[in-house]
């Protein structure tokens, strides 16, 4: 489970509530396809002719641009889950990763879904004694991403939601 019990109202839009700005909403949205798109060669080498997880991060980008509708997006995200069931390791994580990215134009806080299943695809790939290092600079490597207007919003919820999502923000 990588989503709180209670919603932080930072990661709900401001027309339900929250105080996410849609512009913020759209980073995050483009951030998380960033992640997922960084380890979908993984998914590549397993499923090279499955192309729904890649669709699902295409959809978020699009989403972000506001050229489909969040529920185009919700959808490929379902698609790309579909994709990792019968998967293991690396590739399986990687799919996630995509599934996540497209699920952020339903629900914001999915974005450090996708950071976090990115990450653990990146561990899964790297050979046993070098998986916590490779974790570390995946870790490194999204946080050097993260646009400017939301990178403490993002920062602040890896802390806060670390343990939801196996540790792997300790980088």
């Amino acid at each position: 489970m990588i989503l709180p019990k209670v919603r932080d109202p930072r990661f709900i839009t401001l027309r339900r509530g929250g105080s996410l700005t849609d512009d913020d909403h759209h980073l995050l949205a483009l951030w998380a396809a960033d992640c997922a798109e960084h380890v979908l060669p993984l998914f590549a080498q397993a499923r090279p002719d499955d192309g729904r997880p890649r669709r699902a991060i295409e959809l978020a980008r699009a989403w972000a641009r506001g050229e489909v509708r969040m529920t185009e997006s919700r959808t490929a995200a379902g698609h790309a889950n579909a994709a990792a069931r019968d998967l293991h390791g690396a590739a399986r994580h990687a799919a996630y990763a995509a599934a996540q990215a497209a699920a952020v134009a339903h629900v914001a806080a999915h974005e450090l879904g996708a950071a976090a299943y990115a990450i653990r695809a990146a561990q899964a790939a790297a050979a046993l004694d070098a998986r916590k290092e490779a974790g570390r600079a995946e870790c490194r490597w999204q946080r050097a991403q993260l646009p400017a207007e939301i990178r403490e919003l993002v920062l602040d919820d890896q802390r806060l939601r670390n343990d939801l999502c196996w540790f792997v923000f300790d980088c």
